[in-house]
């Protein structure tokens, strides 16, 4: 059972509207300390899955208060080992529908945390795209799986990817912003530096590891939504991120740099069937992680933005999957390969 430890403080004023506010929460045991003549200070310990709804509501009873913070850590282990906590009142013995989506799922706020990080451009992310496009391009001009799987670990596009799908998911219009910047910043430096590769180095369309992206077919298309799904619950449920980032990038980052080798080269027309890939894995993903986020019952804080958020949900789902199915036919009609495998 994944824990928190969440440490709430507020006035000294007002120490008893908190503990009404938690009465009938699933914790697993609580301890307070007076900071001083103003503060209280209370310990927390419950369900990973519980955390989300009681911040929310202590957010917005307390949030007019100066003192008011809440402070949320993961919990490695305790000793002794913690009982399952009992249900909360007024739930009934079966969790609703909308709980049960939520069991193991860390808290939005946590999430948000997680991901805002990714999507602040910094010089660490230029070069480590700097990186991952010169050992990409160096096992594709080898034909070698191992080198181009060593540049997908290094390749940063797992945490914009997944903020852009959270964005979208919360109608968080700035952070949609900044997670756009990140990634386009990325593919631009990807692109820029595979052309030039092309351009001074013989391109051989015939290689295994270029005429396989040169190919798009439905096998494609399902890595990608499985690639999507993976890194929305690589952040939600904790899963290890390196090892997710690793399909995300596998999607998204060997297409583009055979597109680029292939612009390099003048290969216009295998560099379409490249370009086309791309498109087809950015779509996916974004598609597959803003419905595992809607599934996953999350939403913003506040009541009033709920509403704002399901519509972008509703139009962000409609226009990926929309252009899905134009690209899908595009590569019907256009007499491509497009075996299931």
């Amino acid at each position: 059972m994944a824990l928190r430890l969440m440490e709430v403080v507020v006035p000294n004023q007002r120490k008893q509207e908190l503990y009404g506010l938690i009465r009938g929460e699933s914790l697993i045991e609580s301890w307070y300390q007076i900071i001083d003549e103003k503060r209280y200070k209370l310990s927390l310990l419950l369900p990973v899955e519980e955390s989300e709804k009681l911040i929310t509501k202590l957010e917005r009873h307390f949030s007019d208060t100066g003192t008011f913070r809440i402070v949320l850590y993961p919990v490695e282990a305790t000793i002794p080992r913690p009982k399952e906590p009992e249900p909360a009142e007024g739930r009934g013995s079966t969790s609703t529908k909308a709980e049960k989506t939520k069991q193991g799922r860390i808290s939005r706020e946590e999430l948000y945390h997680d991901l805002v990080d990714s999507t602040r451009l910094t010089w660490v992310f230029v070069v480590l795209m700097l990186a991952s496009t010169i050992v990409a391009a160096t096992g594709i001009l080898r034909n070698s799986e191992a080198i181009i799987i060593g540049s997908m670990v290094i390749a940063p596009f797992l945490g914009p990817n997944v903020a852009l799908s959270l964005a979208t998911t919360l109608a968080d219009f700035r952070l949609a912003k900044n997670a756009l910047r990140v990634t386009a910043t990325g593919i631009v430096i990807s692109l820029i530096f595979s052309v030039f590769l092309g351009m001074i180095i013989k391109i051989d369309p015939g290689i295994q590891q270029i005429a396989s992206r040169t190919q798009p077919n439905l096998g494609d298309i399902g890595l990608s939504l499985a690639s999507g799904v993976a890194g929305a619950l690589a952040f939600t449920t904790g899963v290890a991120t390196a090892l997710v980032g690793v399909m995300v990038a596998v999607a998204i980052l060997p297409p583009l740099v055979v597109f680029g080798l292939l612009i390099g080269a003048g290969l216009w027309g295998n560099a379409t069937g490249a370009l086309l890939l791309l498109l087809i894995n950015i779509i996916c993903i974004n598609l597959a992680g803003v419905i595992t986020f809607v599934v996953q019952g999350i939403k913003p804080a506040n009541w009033h933005e709920e509403g704002k958020a399901r519509n972008t949900s509703k139009i962000a789902i409609t226009i990926w999957a929309v252009l899905l199915l134009l690209l899908t036919f595009f590569l019907y009609y256009s007499h491509i390969n497009f075996d299931f495998l």
